[in-house]
């Protein structure tokens, strides 16, 4: 069955902004029905807005705080009140602070925390409560070659990135181990160009800017869609400069130390002075009462496609495939048309509890 010609519910977090904004809009391409949880009302609204446009069945927002669970847990049962069963759930909400370590306050290390990592667990419980009673969904967890690879002046953020990956990796024994059909992956992403670097709380002389290379927030919503609709595979690494330096870090972590201890300062300031008093959506939403889109101020560095990201895709989709055609050969599955729907769902209902995928 065509995955991209049947509409699902889908909900994303941080969907006012960035990459989950650029998300919403990928999913309601497709006819989706949207659910759209951030905090700052104006950018909700527009983000709505804008996903009913590109052809979203239907889009509601919700403001919430990733960091309440009973919210998340709120948020989910309006969902599937006015959508249906969420089918979809991805995960990209964030705060942070770009400081020294020592400059950053207990109250906002714990804050991105709260958010960045917390904010996925809380999310992750009230869909999985619901796709577990169904034995099918899927999660996408936004992530971060961060979340492998620490970076000097975001150690709140790096280690909230660190933390989802552990707890995913969890997560995913246990659902392999119960023989769930219920599917998590994660997603690695490269510096993009979001507003987060506006938004951001700063203690840097500089402006902030992601580290070079910067891709559009558009590259990321095609990974994060090609793996909601891939989900069999534990992660994705998205762009060039992402290989580079997981594989760099595999390789010679202490190498990377010194390198990122020599460049990583520098690199993550853009040359603009900052004015004091800069606001930041740390504790409260920026885009409350303006709506700043998916895009940030780097659309001239910013690349729109990555050769890396076409290659993995296309051999994920000849690999899922190949896959189901040996399936198939091996039921006795027909291979079009509505007798392989139902061939598919009997055979699906007859699979033993403990099967492993």
């Amino acid at each position: 069955m065509d995955v991209e010609s049947v509409p699902r519910t889908v909900v994303i977090t941080g969907a006012s902004g960035g990459i989950g904004r650029a998300c919403a809009l990928a999913f309601a391409a497709r006819g989706d029905r949207l659910g759209l949880i951030a905090r700052g009302r104006a950018g909700l609204e527009a983000a709505v807005r804008e996903a009913e446009r590109a052809g979203a069945a239907t889009a509601i927002g919700i403001e919430a705080d990733v960091a309440d669970a009973e919210a998340m847990e709120a948020a989910a049962t309006r969902v599937e009140e006015e959508l249906g069963p969420i089918e979809v759930w991805v995960n990209d909400a964030f705060a942070s602070v770009f400081a020294p370590f020592i400059e950053i306050t207990p109250e906002e290390f714990r804050r991105v925390t709260e958010v960045t990592y917390l904010g996925y667990v809380y999310a992750t419980q009230a869909a999985l409560t619901r796709m577990l009673r169904r034995d099918a969904g899927v999660i996408v967890q936004v992530g971060s070659a961060i979340a492998y690879r620490g970076i000097p002046l975001q150690s709140a953020y790096s280690g909230a990135k660190h933390a989802i990956q552990g707890f995913n990796e969890a997560l995913r024994c246990e659902l392999l181990a119960s023989g769930s059909r219920v599917r998590t992956t994660m997603v690695q992403m490269p510096a993009v160009n979001t507003p987060q670097f506006d938004w951001v709380r700063s203690r840097l002389p500089e402006g902030a800017q992601p580290v070079p290379p910067i891709y559009q927030p558009e590259v990321a919503a095609r990974a994060v869609l090609f793996a909601a609709d891939h989900p069999r595979r534990r992660e994705y690494w998205v762009g060039a400069s992402t290989v580079a330096t997981l594989v760099a870090n595999a390789i010679a972590p202490g190498l990377l130390d010194r390198y990122l201890a020599r460049t990583g300062f520098d690199s993550q300031q853009d040359g603009r002075s900052r004015s004091a008093g800069e606001p930041d959506n740390l504790f409260a939403p920026v885009d409350e009462g303006r709506d700043f889109g998916a895009h940030g101020r780097f659309d001239d560095r910013a690349r729109a496609h990555s050769g890396q990201q076409r290659t993995v895709h296309a051999l994920g989709a000849l690999t899922d495939a190949l896959r189901g055609a040996a399936r198939r050969v091996a039921t006795g599955v027909p291979a079009t048309g509505a007798g392989r729907l139902s061939r598919m769902r009997g055979t699906c209902a007859s699979q033993p509890r403990n099967r492993r995928v």
